[in-house]
């Protein structure tokens, strides 16, 4: 009896124990040291598991027969620890990256670290582009993002824009591997040139203000630094297929080699995307490709190669082509009516508007171990573009706009009682012209050749002081010409251009001017255009304890010319240097394990663009702008963060002075539209941003976020009148002045107007935004998420009102603020022993009338009816995509 009753106590007293075994630890990037939120860590004994929470700590409920614990995250290799039930605490473990070459400087310098870089930062990880990015376009995935304003604009594949704390994307860095990718004549990012990215993408982080990227040539808003997936050094792949709204159709493979024992692997990815298009008549077909063949050639030495692009066409609606909000009402389908949609005389879908290009990066890194403390990586890189896109060119091109920008109205002259256009009018009128085509469609084609060499040296001057060094060399020649594609009925065409680019060597010559031209030969345009642009950058960082400081600096140099060969006769316009530099320095303090404070100061001297600084009219004149001056920014921020295991947040504020913005408007007369140069435009951007992840319990995650910011204009402007040929126009908008003389540049008759801009709030971004979003895992297989997004004090885009003098403006009207949801959900099973993945995906969920974009067409005005003087681009209705991917 006394045996049975011990047997039962020491089963009494063991229970506690075995089910109070905790075994715990915290799982860390091996190269950053930065906690590893959602790492799966499972006990193959008992089929149990859990993740990490948002430190990086993990605690498992485990039995005493557990011997070792398996730990896997996307992206990185997989590892199986023994455990020590006298040691149940494994302290810190390190995940190494699947990827070969994520210790090259080049490709990793500019990627900040939280609690150590003083920066504010958002990081996307490959899970919530796979999870979340469905049909958008790429830079909508960060649309969670504090101070991210992103929109489809005309809805086209590819058409997107992105704004960062009220910057536009010219002002936004844009680097893959640490390599710039901004256009280098005037700064923008054309989206459709990377439209495979998303397949591509290990890691993605998004720095607001001056941030920590090493290049010569700094952003004013922010920068959107890319990792891509380089070469995994495990064997395997992955097919997927997606199908989605409007025909929406994306086939894609991977294939990765490992790691050879000789040290050799290779990955290659290809996709295919087409469709119809969300917009009526806006179909695509794109391709991305991405190879990457890496050597490890000893401890100290490695070689990686990488190419890769994304070859696409698509039919658009043009981003100008915005309506007034009740004519929008007027309308079947507000969201997806093309304005420039029709049929030719023979009833043939006709397409006016039409983009393709194939813009492939290609990339050799070499990455040299010189000691134990100092290291070389250096990237020669070359981007070959080709492509163009159709316009208008002739007498009547202006009434084949689809809208007027002037008035928001429906352009009439060419469209049919159906509401489309009908092209056969043209046509028709075009045969019957004895003067040829009065309007053709031509292809305004880009191409270009980027050349560049981006190196780093990095060494440990003393202990705890870093110090980086780099060379920036860019060298950039894009040609630009204009070729007629289609005649649209006529015999022959004039290009009117000739005769009104009066300066042209040739403009005195009739048979030049009144030369009868053909289908394939040039008009409007034909130049080169060059950039060489050479930079050194420095920073030293040093670490004490909880201490991080950084200083940096860098000095660059930038020369612009042109070879026009078109006007001209083959003449290089005056070329001219730009030296800018950039001096900033930050420091990070950690409170303790959970809090940590940051503060950045810095200031740039940036080269005006080539296009609309420079150069008063790049496509059609080699006159410079005199009056072109370095932009000149100054910034400042202050940041605290808070993390523990079930929370983590950031807040922020910081305050942007820019000064001499390179600003080109256009304006829409009675008789043309024209531009103005202007000088002088000086802005303010400051606010508050705030960002947080809860974890309350295991399998649930809530992200959120707001901003608020406070972006005005802060100058008088002034600046020359242009008519859209590049010529010097008069208070009547004529190149002629009363005597039939031509204006001269900058000259009295030349007319010059002043915009009072003094405190107008800088439109096309909203100021307000805020996110929630919520995941939740369903046992082992299945999660789910919601996330919404709402957008507030969104103003319009001011217009310009071609008057002479002064003319004081106000804060154009107020687009109504809205919000959306977006849905998610993934489940995990197997086919025939390979892991498949089921993802779907519902933007807009609830289907919301949105407009996500707006002109003001009364800048001077502001009455409580203004919104019928406001044309306006709606967004998105509901969509939706479904994927399955295998994994092999």
């Amino acid at each position: 009896m006394k045996k049975f009753f011990g047997f039962f106590l020491t089963l009494f007293l063991t229970i506690p124990i075995y089910s109070q075994l905790q075994i715990q630890g915290k799982i860390v990037d091996a190269s950053t040291n930065e906690p590893l939120v959602g790492v799966t860590v499972f006990n193959p004994k008992t089929s149990t598991g859990t993740s990490t929470t948002l430190d990086g700590s993990f605690l498992l409920k485990a039995t005493t027969d557990i011997k070792e614990l398996n730990i896997s995250y996307v992206g990185y290799t997989s590892k199986t620890i023994s455990v020590n039930l006298s040691q149940p605490n494994l302290g810190i473990i390190t995940l190494k990256s699947e990827v070969i070459g994520l210790n090259d400087v080049v490709v990793t310098s500019s990627i900040a670290i939280r609690r150590k870089t003083p920066v504010a930062l958002s990081v996307i990880e490959p899970l919530d582009i796979q999870e979340k990015l469905g049909t958008q376009e790429f830079p909508e995935i960060l649309k969670s993002t504090p101070s991210v304003y992103a929109t489809k604009q005309g809805g086209g594949f590819g058409d997107s824009r992105i704004n960062l704390r009220g910057f536009e994307s010219a002002n936004i860095a844009v680097m893959i591997n640490g390599v710039p990718m901004n256009d280098m004549e005037w700064g923008g990012i054309y989206w459709s040139n990377w439209a495979g990215l998303s397949d591509v993408t290990r890691s993605m982080q998004v720095q607001r203000g001056l941030g920590a990227s090493k290049v010569a040539a700094p952003s004013v808003g922010g920068s959107i630094n890319i990792v891509t997936k380089s070469t995994d050094a495990k064997k395997g792949g992955s097919f997927s297929y997606s199908t989605g709204n409007d025909g929406y159709n994306k086939f894609s493979f991977n294939v990765s080699t490992g790691l050879s024992p000789t040290g050799w692997a290779m990955t290659f990815l290809g996709a295919k995307t087409w469709g119809n298009g969300y917009i009526q008549g806006t179909e695509f077909e794109g391709y991305s490709y991405f190879l990457n063949i890496s050597k490890i050639i000893n401890d100290n030495h490695q070689l990686s190669f990488t190419a890769f692009g994304a070859p696409q066409w698509h039919n658009q609606r043009y981003n100008g082509d915005k309506l007034l909000i009740e004519d929008w009402q007027k309308l079947k389908d507000s969201y997806k009516f093309n304005p420039t949609y029709g049929f030719d005389i023979n009833g043939q879908r006709k397409t006016a508007n039409f983009n393709y290009y194939h813009k492939p990066q290609i990339s050799l890194n070499h990455f040299w171990t010189m000691n134990d403390k100092s290291s070389l990586s250096s990237a020669l890189y070359m981007s070959i573009g080709d492509g163009g896109g159709y316009a208008w060119r002739g007498n009547n091109s202006s009434m084949l706009y689809g809208t007027n920008t002037a008035t928001g109205k429906l352009n009439t002259t060419y469209r049919g009682i159906d509401g489309y256009m009908d092209y056969g009018i043209l046509q028709q009128e075009n045969a019957a012209n004895p003067n040829g085509s009065q309007a053709v469609i031509t292809n305004s084609r880009n191409n270009h050749t980027w050349v560049g060499l981006l190196s780093t040296y990095t060494t440990e001057l003393a202990k705890n002081l870093d110090f980086y060094a780099g060379l920036d060399l860019r060298y950039y020649a894009g040609k630009h010409d204009a070729v007629i594609v289609n005649l649209m009925g006529g015999d022959f065409y004039i290009d009117p251009s000739r005769a009104n680019v009066i300066y042209s060597s040739n403009a005195g010559n009739p048979s030049y001017v009144n030369e009868h031209l053909h289908e394939g030969d040039i008009v409007y345009r034909n130049n080169t255009g060059y950039v060489a642009q050479e930079g050194v950058f420095s920073q030293a960082e040093y670490t004490l304890d909880k201490l991080n400081i950084f200083l940096a600096g860098s000095v660059s140099n930038s020369t612009y010319w042109k070879i026009d060969k078109f006007y001209y006769d083959n003449e290089k316009s005056p070329s001219k240097s730009f030296l800018g530099f950039t001096a900033k320095t930050g420091a990070n303090y950690n409170l303790d394990d959970k809090n940590n404070v940051f503060a950045n100061i810095g200031y740039i001297s940036r080269a005006p663009f080539m296009s609309g600084g420079y150069f008063t009219s790049i496509h059609t004149s080699n006159a410079v702008n005199n009056d072109a001056v370095n932009e000149k920014v100054f910034s400042m921020e202050l940041g605290y963060g808070y993390r523990s295991k079930y929370f983590t947040g950031n807040l922020n504020v910081y305050s942007t002075s820019w000064l001499d913005k390179t600003m080109v408007k256009t304006f829409t007369s009675a008789a043309d539209i024209g531009f103005i140069n202007l000088t002088g435009v000086n802005a303010l951007h400051q606010g508050v941003e705030l960002d947080f992840v809860v974890k309350p319990i295991e399998n649930l995650e809530l992200r959120g976020m707001a901003s608020i910011g406070d972006w005005r204009w802060k100058s008088k402007a002034s600046g020359y009148l242009f008519d859209k040929d590049g010529q010097p126009v008069n208070a009547a908008l004529s190149t002629l002045d009363k005597n039939g003389n031509v204006i001269e540049m900058h000259s009295a008759e030349h007319a010059y107007m002043e915009l009072d801009l003094r405190n107008v709030k800088v439109g096309n971004s909203a100021q307000t935004t805020f996110a929630l979003g919520t995941k939740y895992k369903f046992l082992k297989s299945f999660s789910a998420g919601l996330d919404y997004t709402h957008y507030a004090r969104n103003y319009a885009n001011f217009s310009i009102a071609a008057n002479t003098g002064t003319t004081v403006y106000v804060t154009p009207w107020m687009i109504p603020q809205a919000g959306v949801f977006d849905f998610n959900a993934n489940y995990k099973f197997k086919i025939g022993g390979f892991d498949a993945i089921l993802f779907g995906n519902i933007n807009n969920l609830l289907n919301q009338e949105y407009i996500a974009d707006a002109q003001d067409l009364t800048p001077t005005s502001n009455t409580t009816d203004e919104w019928k003087n406001v044309s306006v681009m709606y967004g998105f209705g509901r969509t939706y995509v479904i994927t399955l991917k295998l994994n092999f």
